[in-house]
């Protein structure tokens, strides 16, 4: 590299930690951040305004332009999962689903936990978001707290629900297709490698926490029908809707979008509300209003990754990455195990930030796209469990009169745990 290319990694570089800093310490929020720092890494590489070559990569049309639509699979698969989310919700579905649980578990505390865990994996597999945490949080919360469960583990539980929905939720799967490359049935192959560890652990982690903290207070008895908000009982065969997408991807290797649609269908069919047509639109409206602010951070993580990858950002990044690229089983273990806390407080190995460019930076530098969307996925769960500055996380704590970073480092040597299972596990398949 020359003197000049030198000073400006170096420039990258400072960028780079200055706005991880902002968006750590909540100075500047990352949905600002992350098309700011496209922008800047692209000026300080010098990468045109614009240019009369088609070929030549420019701010305003590769990074600005096109960088803006760059996860529109994903934008669109968001919406959708949003809109079948809130259909699950209008139709009762969700409720019925959390009430069932609680029913077969009775007065048990570490069952009622368990259930609830496994039962909200469930349901945010259908659905994420804030809105759908907190529709599920304010019923199993109060449910888990009478039942004698610490409020941490109480958090725990739902947490961690969090974290094993988000992956088999086929709706997040489209940022590894649109920045990996990868087709759906391949991100498919590989979900188990990061799910299966953590869902092991978190069910230790909550039988630990269980027998250590639990309290054994009389059970909060539930109702013994299930009604929908419209009064209607939800038929038992309905409560499978959430899991039509996830089958429709894994077992007819389907595109996310039309997964999503036949399950919308289906939970309609199967459920049979009075105004189907107006469920259906109310739910788009609602769904799309709870998915706002992950569109905006989706438009701002497209324009981070193609400035990442403009030949120019590229040829002064790349010789950096190729050096501390792991390049053998042993070192992608040891790379991804022991950095994966750096996913929390918007680091940069966290999906909806500076992960996706970094990961696309890997690929560049000669990883495999397999390889690193794997990576990404595994540990992501570190920072949808542990990480204080998820949304989720702050209302759940507040909501359960938890300290938030309390959770924090009672929950992160389990997750590194888990990543590290999932890492030997992906290092066997990739390798």
């Amino acid at each position: 590299m020359s003197s000049m290319m030198w000073v400006q990694a170096i420039g990258i570089l400072v960028v780079f930690l200055i706005f991880s800093a902002l968006m750590m310490t909540r100075k500047l929020p990352t949905i600002l951040a992350l098309p700011s720092m496209a922008i800047l890494f692209a000026i300080i590489a010098g990468v045109p305004w614009s240019s009369s070559t088609p070929d030549t990569a420019t701010l305003s049309g590769t990074i600005l332009a096109q960088g803006s639509m760059r996860l529109s699979t994903a934008i669109a698969g968001l919406i959708f999962g949003a809109w079948f989310g809130q259909i699950l919700n209008k139709v009762g579905i969700t409720k019925s689903i959390i009430r069932k649980a609680a029913e077969l578990a009775g007065d048990k505390p570490v069952l009622i936990a368990l259930l609830f865990f496994v039962t909200a994996s469930v349901i945010f597999s259908a659905a994420s978001g804030l809105g759908m945490v907190i529709l599920v949080g304010t019923i199993i919360i109060p449910i888990m707290l009478t039942a004698g469960i610490s409020q941490f583990l109480a958090s725990v539980v739902l947490l961690t629900s969090v974290g094993v929905g988000v992956l088999f939720n086929v709706s997040n799967w489209a940022v590894y297709v649109d920045v990996m490359g990868l087709p759906v049935s391949t991100v498919a192959d590989y979900t188990l490698i990061a799910a299966l560890p953590l869902i092991v652990i978190s069910m230790i982690m909550i039988v630990f926490y269980a027998r250590r903290d639990g309290r054994g207070r009389k059970a909060w008895a539930m109702p013994a029908t299930s009604p929908t908000p419209e009064g209607r009982k939800v038929p038992t065969i309905a409560l499978i809707s959430p899991l039509v997408p996830v089958i429709m991807v894994f077992a007819f290797k389907m595109d996310i979008v039309p997964a999503v649609i036949i399950g919308a269908v289906a939970t309609l069919l199967l459920s049979w509300p009075k105004r189907p047509v107006h469920v259906l639109s109310s739910s788009l409206v609602e769904g799309i209003q709870d998915v706002a602010g992950a569109l905006g951070l989706m438009i701002g993580i497209g324009m981070l990754v193609n400035a990442v990858m403009a030949p120019q950002v590229t040829a002064i990044i790349s010789p950096v990455i190729e050096s501390v690229l792991p390049n053998s089983p042993l070192m992608y273990i040891l790379f991804f195990t022991i950095l994966s806390p750096l996913a929390i407080y918007r680091g940069p190995l966290n999906v909806w930030g500076l992960g996706s460019g970094i990961a696309a930076l890997f690929v560049g530098a000669g990883m495999t796209p397999i390889a690193a969307m794997l990576a990404l996925r595994v540990v992501s769960n570190v920072q949808a469990v542990s990480d204080p500055t998820n949304s989720h996380n702050v209302w759940v704590a507040d909501f359960t009169k938890s300290d938030i970073n309390e959770i924090l480092k009672r929950t992160l040597p389990w997750m590194v745990a888990a990543v590290l299972i999932s890492m030997v596990w992906g290092a066997l398949a990739v390798f």
